[in-house]
């Protein structure tokens, strides 16, 4: 399951390099051309499709690609219309969401669940530092907030522990958790919900954003308190700080979608 929850190859079929070319072009990525002028929204008996033309979006898998409200398709079709030479599936979150969903998350919705459940039981959330001073405060005053409100939404307590040493959460806590994944029946929304968990670090966070009590964008502050205080002591390179920008594009798509199902 962890394996389809990551992300999928490309969803095209990428042409292999010229061997008297390949050195001059190995570092570059051989992306597909767009091949197609028009892209439209359709509804159908199931859904929402895509239509490139007169070829329907399909997944890496062959599936058509359905969604259950036009605004979620909406998204994914703006990301096709914004391709310009080529197709380069970095630039387009929605999409592979989408493809993870059908291809992967559909097959097997309970073991995401419990993956999600797994994940609880060490969530950022609950793991302080002891040192400095100014970390501690900064933790606490951002991530009390969300930790009382999950807290009162479970009628459960959350284990708190400084430093990084396990210690097993409540497991009624988890059962209460548990019981609130049991709302989300669409598979687009339950990969969205699993991207946000894993990009945070925080399944208390990615329930935050699910019932409106957070935005993307607060909870996506509050689970980097730890790199920004890191990052005002040393800095911060231009690797991590593409790598961040790259991260916050799916955290961002990952909402747009399960908004747009909601």
């Amino acid at each position: 399951m962890r394996d389809i929850l990551s992300e999928l190859q490309d969803s095209f079929e990428l042409p292999a390099p010229d061997p008297m070319g390949s050195a001059q072009r190995s570092m570059r990525p051989h992306l597909p051309k767009r091949f197609y002028k028009e892209v439209a929204v359709a509804e159908t008996d199931e859904g929402f499709i895509i239509n490139l033309d007169e070829r329907t979006v399909k997944t890496p898998s062959k599936k058509t690609l359905v969604f259950l409200t036009k605004a979620a398709a909406d998204h994914v079709a703006k990301e096709f219309s914004s391709q310009r030479d080529v197709l380069d599936p970095k630039l387009m979150p929605c999409f592979r969401l989408s493809n993870t969903a059908a291809d992967g998350v559909a097959q097997d919705m309970q073991a995401v669940k419990e993956d999600i459940l797994r994940f609880c039981g060490t969530d950022l959330l609950c793991y302080r530092a002891d040192a400095p001073e100014e970390l501690v405060k900064r933790q606490r005053e951002v991530w009390d907030g969300p930790l009382d409100w999950a807290e009162n939404l479970l009628s459960a307590q959350f284990t708190l522990v400084e430093g990084v040493i396990h210690v097993a959460q409540p497991r009624e806590t988890i059962a209460a958790y548990g019981a609130q994944l049991k709302s989300i029946e669409d598979p687009l929304t339950l990969s969205a919900f699993h991207s946000m968990m894993t990009l945070t670090g925080s399944a208390i966070l990615a329930m935050a954003i699910y019932k409106g009590h957070m935005t993307a964008a607060e909870a996506w502050t509050a689970s980097y308190v730890d790199d920004d205080y890191t990052i005002e002591q040393w800095g911060e390179d231009d690797e991590a700080k593409e790598r961040r920008a790259y991260r916050w594009a799916e955290m961002d798509a990952a909402d747009r979608m399960m908004k747009a199902l909601q």
